[in-house]
């Protein structure tokens, strides 16, 4: 290990983009902790730690929204205005063609999700103040005190929205999955003296218990994160590659974490609703209010099938959306490449689709466990202080790969080897 990061500090060029990524992770870090004026923090926080699912999302910001602090928003509208226009390609075909543009086109697109960005963290910010507004934390504001609150939590996502692409530009990996990344980790160590801090001898073995689940959470987070069904390829052209024989890797979380992002939105929606009803004077309509946050309880069994169904039915979804088995056999066929035993066209189509399919449904059991098994876990150990979703464990993993691939690729590129 010491030999490992020796070799790192010898190489210029990669010292300087690991210690620029470590100096915007300490500005992110700093802003998170810089709050606004005009919030009770203690009150904040108790609401946070008496609702699991305002505390999921506060991991997810590192803290910030529990500090009422300037990115309190984090990067949540660019990741929803980036899931906004991967949808959109799939219904409007200039944008898909401009998708296939190269990088010209990558760089538009990623000018129109900044642009949309911007309105949608006005319009969280605002549901912000609302739901704190709603939950008696602030008071009603005037107009100009109001906006000037709005606009500075808007500023502060498209904040870290700059500094995320700083570090794809000038740092190491992915800007954007880096500090999502470190706002989930930056939870952890606070957690665990919680957690270590509140267990007895009663039930250490408890303790135990969960933190062994936790780390075989991880395990096959990362096992089945890699695992790929490899399609045979072969390509019938003259020159040096006649008769060469390639894969094509066809992924089992094929979509990543954004069906866990869209079920999470949607779980969202009824008890936030609900809280509103319930304090009505309407005593039918504030008990049906009632019954329904009891429903979507993180530890209700109706929260989790739910749950779990939303993940399964999106999974298909999105996979459908943004893989087009049509497009793919078409390109093979363009080529000159074929699947040994399958006709090319329709009949590639259809074989691809038919793996494809199968696939994706372990793909979508697997997503579904792993959302809600950490919610089963602390409900089965009684372990509530460290909690993690299960989009917080698929971001780690997929980020932590990322990395080291990133830096090995840096190493390898000036020393022809590896070092895993």
């Amino acid at each position: 290990m010491i030999e490992l990061f020796w070799r790192i500090w010898n190489q210029r060029q990669l010292r300087d983009k690991i210690l620029f990524t470590l100096g915007i992770i300490v500005i992110f870090r700093f802003f998170a902790h810089l709050p606004l004026p005009g919030v009770d923090l203690a009150q904040l926080r108790s609401l946070f730690a008496n609702n699991a699912l305002l505390g999921l999302l506060s991991v997810f910001s590192g803290g910030a929204m529990e500090n009422f602090s300037v990115v309190s928003l984090g990067l949540n509208p660019y990741i929803n205005a980036s899931i906004i226009f991967q949808l959109l390609q799939f219904g409007f075909p200039k944008l898909k063609e401009l998708a296939k543009e190269g990088e010209y086109g990558r760089a538009k697109i990623n000018q129109y999700t900044r642009y949309l960005s911007f309105p949608l963290a006005l319009f969280q910010a605002y549901g912000f103040y609302f739901l704190l507004r709603q939950q008696g934390i602030v008071s009603q504001l005037e107009p100009i005190a109001l906006a000037a609150i709005v606009i500075s939590l808007a500023a502060g996502s498209l904040l870290l929205m700059w500094l995320g692409e700083l570090l794809s530009e000038k740092g190491v990996g992915n800007g954007i999955s880096l500090l999502i990344f470190v706002g989930i980790v930056a939870s952890y160590p606070l957690s665990l003296v919680q957690t270590l801090a509140t267990s007895t001898a009663e039930n250490f073995s408890n303790l135990i218990l969960f933190f062994l689940l936790f780390v075989a959470l991880f395990a096959a987070v990362v096992i089945v994160n890699e695992a790929a069904r490899r399609i045979p390829i072969q390509y019938a052209v003259r020159g040096p590659r006649a008769g060469a024989q390639n894969f094509l890797p066809l992924r089992i979380n094929q979509a990543g974490v954004i069906p866990i992002i869209f079920a999470i939105s949607l779980v969202l929606i009824p008890p936030t609703f609900a809280r509103y009803f319930a304090g009505l004077d309407n005593p039918a309509l504030a008990r049906v209010a009632t019954q329904v946050v009891a429903l979507f309880s993180p530890d209700a069994v109706f929260y989790n099938v739910f749950y779990f169904l939303l993940i399964f039915i999106f999974t298909f979804f999105y996979t459908a959306v943004v893989f087009d088995t049509k497009e793919l056999a078409e390109n093979l066929q363009k080529r000159g490449s074929f699947i040994p035993g399958v006709r090319p066209g329709k009949a590639t189509q259809d074989y691809i689709s038919r793996i494809l399919t199968r696939v994706t449904f372990f793909g979508a059991i697997f997503l579904g466990v792993v959302a809600i098994l950490p919610s089963i876990a602390s409900s089965a150990t009684g372990v509530t202080a460290f909690v993690l979703g299960g989009t917080g464990i698929l971001i780690v993993v997929s980020v932590v790969l990322e990395l080291i691939r990133k830096i090995e690729g840096e190493l390898s590129v000036r020393e022809y080897e590896g070092y895993l």
